[in-house]
């Protein structure tokens, strides 16, 4: 049966923690539904496994993007200008990631003992589903990555720090801002996972220290492997249709998921009390 949840769990990572629709909502929601508990699944260890698939697989998709943005990098320091555009992105990217990193180190724990709560987690899959609607009727979409602006990429890097709210999601929230800010939906997308890309590798490297610290029994070890694998996998497949699926399609399939998630949980509550 761990395995059975632990392959359900590496799924469900894999997809929502790209797909707009939250990550950490899905993991909190799925074990709560079905009833499941247990060291594995109730584990701070077994959730940094999951991460680091995913940190595994955002890494992999864009290896690309960031071989060429790591040489920009030095390359701006050397030549102390942001001329080319990789090099504004880099920057871009790494004054992007303060916002999220400052809110992380201050209030993770915070928000992981107090924001866990299922009804806490409808309320915001609803709101920002909402609010992703309005962004899609809104946003002007006339903004390419080329012309973006330090000013986006702040505000942008901001919203991403309220993603470590459960059913916010990191990617739904950061797409908004973008497509709020006149970005078009492929460029908010796409540096919307470039902008995540340090946040989930640092989060996760920072985070492995307690696969070798907790005392995890031996009998949970491959179900820990066998979540990490898929949710790399399922992640990487993931970015890949997902890029493809925005280029020409809106985010209100996600946005009335998340309501739709919204009223069963309700459901679910009220048939439980």
């Amino acid at each position: 049966m761990q395995l059975i949840e632990a392959i359900i769990l590496g799924i469900v990572q894999g997809l929502t923690e790209f797909l707009p629709i939250s990550s950490s909502a899905h993991l909190i929601l799925f074990p709560w539904f079905f009833g499941w508990s247990g060291t594995l699944v109730d584990s701070h260890t077994f959730d940094v496994a999951l991460h680091a698939g995913t940190a595994v697989a955002v890494l992999a998709y864009f290896r690309q993007d960031w071989l060429r943005l790591t040489g920009a990098f030095f390359v701006s320091l050397k030549e102390r200008n942001q001329a080319d555009p990789d090099q504004r992105m880099v920057w871009y990217i790494i004054l992007g990631c303060v916002p999220a990193g400052l809110v992380g180190v201050s209030f993770e724990h915070f928000i992981e003992e107090n924001f866990r709560n299922p009804l806490l987690i409808a309320i915001t899959l609803a709101v920002f589903g909402g609010l992703m609607i309005y962004a899609e009727k809104k946003g002007k979409q006339a903004v390419n990555l080329d012309r973006m602006t330090l000013g986006n990429a702040l505000a942008i890097g901001v919203s991403q720090a309220v993603a470590l709210i459960p059913g916010v999601s990191r990617s739904g929230i950061t797409i908004t801002a973008g497509l709020l800010l006149g970005l078009d939906r492929s460029s908010a997308a796409r540096f919307s996972f470039l902008l995540s890309t340090p946040v989930i590798v640092g989060a996760a490297v920072l985070k492995l220290r307690h696969l070798f610290h907790d005392d995890i029994p031996q009998n949970e070890w491959v179900p820990i492997l066998v979540g990490t694998v898929v949710s790399a996998a399922v992640g990487y497949l993931c970015i890949k249709y997902l890029l493809r699926y925005l280029a020409s399609h809106t985010l209100n399939l996600f946005a009335w998921y998340r309501i739709a998630l919204t009223v069963v949980v309700l459901g679910v509550f009220m048939v439980r009390l």
